[in-house]
């Protein structure tokens, strides 16, 4: 199975060709092909490729499916016996991506 790490956002995800990964919301619109060059490590079975820090050449080509919001977070502050209460809610955007090639 081959597979690589790319990072998107500050965050590291494991892309797997023909699977669906949610990173942090990107720039681009639904529907068009991105590619991701931040490729940490390429795995091919027993061969593993690791970058310092990235790989040389190596590329991941994204389908970009829909964007969209995730769970309303609730921050909720409170400090007893002084009557201060404050309630936030927070929801992040995604990116949902179809991974369809990784090239290296």
């Amino acid at each position: 199975m081959q597979y690589a790490i790319v990072e998107s956002g500050g965050k590291q995800y494991k892309a797997v060709a023909g699977e669906v990964i949610e990173v942090d919301r990107l720039p681009h619109p639904e529907g068009a092909q991105i590619e991701l060059e931040r490729v940490l490590l390429v795995a091919n079975g027993d061969d593993i490729l690791v970058g310092a820090p990235t790989v040389e050449g190596a590329k991941v080509k994204a389908t970009v499916e829909k964007h969209f919001k995730g769970p309303k977070t609730l921050v909720f502050k409170y400090i007893p016996r002084e009557r201060y209460r404050r309630r936030r809610g927070h929801r992040q955007q995604y990116t949902r991506l179809r991974i369809d090639a990784i090239e290296t």
